[in-house]
This record gives C-alpha cells, sequence and structure tokens, in this order.
C-alpha cells in the first residue's frame, strides 16, 4: 500500500506556513478564475444557431469555432508556460492569461465574417493556456495526495458553472441584444478578476503538501521531453490520459452542438434552453464533480484502485442515459435521460486531474498537467467539434436537420469505450503511486 503524504499533520490540517482561510482564498480565486475560462470558451456553443444564421456558416466551421480555433494554441502553448510554472511565478502567469483570454472573448463580438472570427477565438485559445497548468501545480501544493482527488473536483466544478453561465447568459443576452452583446458581456468582468487575483493570491512553496520537500528556485529545470516521458513510463497515466482523451472528444463534440441539437431535434427555443434546461443541467454537472471526487478519494483509501475505477464505472452508467437522450422524440424522456447522462459524465474530472498530480515529481507538475491538457486538447477538442460539424454536413443530405441527432448517436459511443482505459489504469495505479511517493 502507498505511504501517505503529509502524514503527522492533523486530518484536514494546511500545510505548514499556509493557513485555513488562506488555502480557502486561494482556492476560491483558482475556481473563480476557472469558472472565467470556461464561460469565455464554451460561450460560442450557445450562440452557434444565431452565429450560423448571421454568417451563414456550415456545421464543420462552426465546430472550428467551438474547438479547433480555441484548442490548436491553447493546447501547443499551455507546455511552454508550463515550463515557465514549474519555475518562476505561477501568479503572475495565471494574471497574464486571464487578462489576455478576457479581453480576446470581448474581441470575438467584433468579427464581421468567418476568419474574424476563427482569429478571435485563436486569442482565446493563446489566453486560456496559461491557466490550468499552474492552477493544477498550485493546488498540488495546498492539498496532500489523500485529499487531492476532492480538492481538484472543486477546482473542476469550473467547468460545469462557468459553461452553465456562458449558456445561460449567452443565451438570454443574444435573445434580447444579439450574439455580440454576448461576448462583451462574457469578456469584460475577466478583467477585474485579473486584478483581484494579483491582490489577493499567494503563492505556495512547491512541496508544501508533502512536508516541504520543495524544490529549490535555483535547481536545474528539467527538459520538456522528461515530462512526456515519465507520463508515458507511467502505465497508469498512459491510461488515465487515453480515457481523458476519449472522454474529451465526446464531451467537447456533444457540448459545442448540445444547445443546437435541443433547438433543431426537440424544437426547443434559445430562451428556453438558456433559461430551463442549463440550469439543471449545470447543477447536475457540477453535483457530480464533487461526487466523483468525494468517491474517489473515500473508496481510494480502502482500495487505490477505486480511484480510477469510479470513473470507469460512471461512464458505463453514462452510456444508455446518453443514448436515451439522442435517440428519444419525447421530452420527457430525453431530458431526465440528458440530466442523469450529465451527473454521471462529470465524475472524472477531479479524480483524473488529481491522479496525474500525484504520480508526477514535484518539479514536473505543472508540466505534467500541461502534457496531458496538450494531449486531450489537441485531440479532444481539436477534433470533436470538429468532426462532429463535419459528420453532421455529410448526413444531412440524407437527413436534413436530424443529422445532427445521428452523428452525437455514434459520438455516444466513445462514452462506453472511455471506461475501458480508466479500469486498466486504476490496475497499475496503486503500485505506481507507491513508487511515486517513494521519490
Amino acid at each position: 500500500m502507498a505511504t501517505v503524504a503529509g502524514a503527522g499533520r492533523s486530518a484536514g490540517a494546511p500545510p505548514a506556513g499556509i493557513s485555513r482561510n488562506g488555502r480557502r482564498l486561494a482556492m476560491g480565486l483558482l475556481l473563480l478564475t476557472y469558472i472565467s475560462s470556461y464561460l469565455d470558451r464554451s460561450i460560442v456553443n450557445i450562440l452557434i444557431e444565431p452565429i450560423r444564421e448571421d454568417l451563414g456558416l456550415a456545421d464543420w466551421q462552426l465546430g472550428f469555432l467551438s474547438g479547433t480555433a480555441f484548442a490548436i494554441f491553447y493546447a501547443t502553448l499551455g507546455i511552454p508556460v508550463a515550463r515557465l510554472a514549474d519555475r518562476g511565478n505561477r501568479k503572475a502567469i495565471i494574471v497574464a492569461s486571464l487578462t489576455i483570454w478576457s479581453g480576446m472573448t470581448a474581441v470575438c463580438g467584433l468579427a464581421g465574417n468567418f476568419v474574424q472570427l476563427a482569429l478571435a477565438r485563436v486569442g482565446v485559445g493563446v489566453g486560456e493556456a496559461g491557466s490550468s497548468p499552474p492552477s493544477h501545480s498550485i493546488i498540488a501544493d495546498l492539498y496532500p495526495r489523500e485529499e487531492r482527488g476532492r480538492a481538484m473536483s472543486i477546482y473542476s466544478l469550473g467547468v460545469y458553472i462557468g459553461g452553465g453561465l456562458g449558456t445561460i447568459m449567452g443565451g438570454l443576452v443574444a435573445a434580447e441584444y444579439g450574439w455580440r452583446a454576448a461576448f462583451f458581456i462574457a469578456g469584460l468582468p475577466g478583467l477585474l478578476l485579473a486584478l483581484l487575483v494579483w491582490l489577493f493570491l499567494k503563492d505556495p512553496a512547491r512541496g508544501a503538501s508533502e512536508g516541504g520537500r520543495a524544490v529549490p528556485a535555483a535547481a536545474e529545470q528539467a527538459p520538456v521531453g522528461e515530462a512526456f516521458r515519465t507520463l508515458w513510463a507511467s502505465k497508469a497515466s498512459r491510461w488515465l490520459i487515453t480515457g481523458v482523451t476519449l472522454t474529451s472528444f465526446v464531451g467537447y463534440g456533444k457540448g459545442a452542438f448540445g444547445p443546437s441539437f435541443l433547438i433543431r431535434s426537440y424544437g426547443l427555443d434559445l430562451v428556453t434552453v438558456s433559461a430551463m434546461v442549463a440550469p439543471i443541467v449545470t447543477l447536475l454537472g457540477a453535483a457530480g464533480v464533487l461526487l466523483g471526487g468525494w468517491a474517489a478519494d473515500r473508496l481510494g483509501r480502502r482500495d487505490l484502485r477505486w480511484t480510477a475505477w469510479v470513473v470507469a464505472a460512471g461512464k458505463l452508467a453514462a452510456f444508455p442515459c446518453w443514448m436515451a437522450f439522442y435517440l428519444s422524440e419525447s421530452l420527457w424522456i430525453g431530458i431526465p435521460a440528458y440530466m442523469a447522462a450529465n451527473l454521471l459524465s462529470a465524475l472524472y474530472l477531479g479524480p483524473t486531474f488529481a491522479m496525474i498530480q500525484s504520480l508526477t515529481p514535484l518539479r514536473l507538475r505543472s508540466m505534467a498537467a500541461a502534457v496531458m491538457l496538450f494531449v486531450l486538447n489537441l485531440i479532444g477538442l481539436g477534433l470533436g467539434p470538429l468532426l462532429i460539424g463535419g459528420v453532421s454536413d455529410l448526413l444531412r443530405p440524407a437527413f436534413g436537420e436530424e443529422s445532427l441527432r445521428w452523428t452525437l448517436v455514434g459520438a455516444s459511443v466513445m462514452t462506453f469505450l472511455a471506461a475501458l482505459p480508466y479500469y486498466w489504469g486504476g490496475k497499475h495505479y496503486a503500485r505506481e503511486l507507491a513508487a511515486a511517493e517513494g521519490r
């Protein structure tokens, strides 16, 4: 059985030199930053139909705007930014990133054609590349391994809160004032948040949660390739990254076209999707994130394999719910199935992020997060919406507006397939964690 990091501290106590209130404040600011990140990246999803009508775009172009334009630079720039974060001032990197993506989100509202909007989305991706790797690293320094799953799940609430707020606010503003106004309102508050993060976020010592085994500032920085080699050498990490990449491919694709599916196939309008469906789905997604972190930490104390197997179980249970949602013609069946699917699909976030951080040496934590995000975003976010949009276009001559329904049915099979790498990853996790914590 793996040793427990931070043994000797009272349960739930923060690392030495960090107060409970200081840790809560840091987590709160990082969560708000992640909420802003997901609000700004995902608001385009609820605006797809108004943008399509205004600019006359095809589904593949909408998929490109939702995923590929953002993901290319978001994924690739995350690695050099993480290299800076593993040695430099993590707070400064987060503040600079937040400022850039907030400004570029507002710029999206000025776009007059597909190319201009795509370039603005690239700018959002450039900004957001610097947020998650240093945030993951800070959280790992604030919370020991046995509490890290729940901590990462709290941080991961930003995915559903930010995505939900983007859907609710974006849809309601677009219905009243147009899609351009929605981008303006989404982007500008992030500039104020950047100031708050700069003033109040404290960057903890590296290794604080492991009893102060910090990496000296003057230590030689590991080459970028070392992070790739470290993760590749770990069977658990390989399987976990495979699982989260499959999850992201189908998740980003379905997320990009989810509002459009509800509008095209269920006949809902923009206001109904924004004001009624989105809040319910957001709350259930957030509940799933918290449930996943809690269950992974609790069951992982008894058997570390269950840290990953909780995710596998959730994906197996989510698969029939997604199929019921996409195949049903009735709102009374489809919407409850949609709610359950979102709850179960959200279990993976906290446990996955926590396991990767726990398996990685201190000096590589930001870089390991960046490598994981590089793979899952380049494939998942970069290709998921684009391919789903492209297949929908190909099926349109045969199925008309229902082409999106059948494309999403096919994509949902990956929800089932993603359970397998999480199962295999869990089998290797306990043994490798013991070795990692012995470094």
